[in-house]
């Protein structure tokens, strides 16, 4: 049998689940989501960007995550996340606010905005609890009363999933999220005893992995992935990096005037330059590994005149 490629890969996952001929699988999924906090579960979805050829893995433009209309005019978005990005609170936010006001056109009212709803499936843990499956909604603090319920945030978090504490003959949300987290392929039959449509996708799955252009195409959006969680941890551990220099000439700077306002111009001077020479640092580290000016740009929030201004200094 051929090595399965994984399904968390955002760009294959799109293609198992953004599919219109995996459009009841999709819906299965969701009802499953949707039913396990007790919500009724949905007739009908429409696609609102279906997976096309023109999704390539390395096209920037690309729209890997599934966005999807319910009969009722709801809203929903389903991302996949494979690292952590460190701002997955205030990035599903801002996408979620993105989605809600798109919906209005000029001079219609307010009441015709429909509830959004976000599910964010992640390969890492994020909130400080124990379940793998989090709802979000906008309550009042003291009386739990709704101010609205147009907001809807679901985190699906794969490691908190444990294999042994789930019923896998039971069926259910839990055994979709073993699939996605890549339960040993000799469990998949009981995976799908009462999740017919879990099939489909796994059928899918073993398809799409002996497709070899497709292969090519999955490896190019893992290297991409993995070079985003490279540039991302390059820059966090130069802002750290930064802040230790920078204390430490601040406080010999404030040392060597010794005044009160001398050590603290000094301390602060000097988190200043540290930070920046240590985000240089990193900025010189990924010009070297060839990367674009634009993509060292994004990863370190140096503006593009300075970073090619780096790359001149190579």
């Amino acid at each position: 049998m051929v090595e399965l490629l994984d399904p968390r890969n955002d760009f294959l996952f799109k293609r198992i689940f953004g599919s219109e001929e995996n459009r009841d699988v999709l819906l299965a999924f969701l009802n499953r989501t949707f039913t396990e906090v007790g919500q009724p579960p949905l007739s009908e979805i429409l696609l609102l960007n279906p997976y096309t050829d023109k999704d390539s893995p390395s096209d920037k433009q690309s729209i890997l995550d599934i966005r999807a209309r319910t009969v009722a005019g709801e809203l929903i978005n389903v991302e996949m996340q494979l690292f952590n990005r460190y701002d997955m609170e205030k990035r599903t936010l801002f996408y979620w606010s993105k989605q809600y006001g798109s919906q209005l056109v000029e001079g219609q009212s307010y009441d015709t905005l429909k509830r959004c709803v976000t599910i964010n499936i992640l390969n890492f843990s994020l909130l400080p609890n124990e379940l793998y499956h989090s709802v979000f909604h906008l309550r009042e603090d003291r009386t739990g009363i709704p101010l609205t319920d147009d907001i809807e945030i679901h985190f699906l978090e794969l490691p908190k999933l444990q294999e042994h504490a789930v019923d896998l003959e039971e069926g259910g949300l839990a055994n979709w999220l073993l699939f996605l987290k890549g339960v040993d392929h000799t469990h998949w039959e009981v995976l799908t005893m009462n999740e017919p449509k879990l099939k489909k996708a796994m059928n899918t799955l073993e398809f799409l992995s002996q497709d070899k252009e497709l292969r090519m195409e999955y490896e190019a959006r893992q290297k991409f992935l993995h070079d985003q969680a490279s540039m991302m941890n390059a820059a966090k551990n130069a802002e750290a990096f930064g802040f230790k220099y920078g204390m430490k000439q601040g406080l010999q700077q404030g040392i060597e005037q010794g005044i009160e306002q001398g050590i603290q111009k000094g301390i602060e001077q000097g988190i200043t330059e540290g930070i920046q020479r240590g985000i240089e640092d990193t900025a010189r580290r990924l010009l070297k590994m060839q990367l674009s000016t634009e993509g060292v740009a994004e990863a370190t929030g140096l503006t593009i005149p300075q970073v090619e201004h780096l790359r001149k200094s190579l």
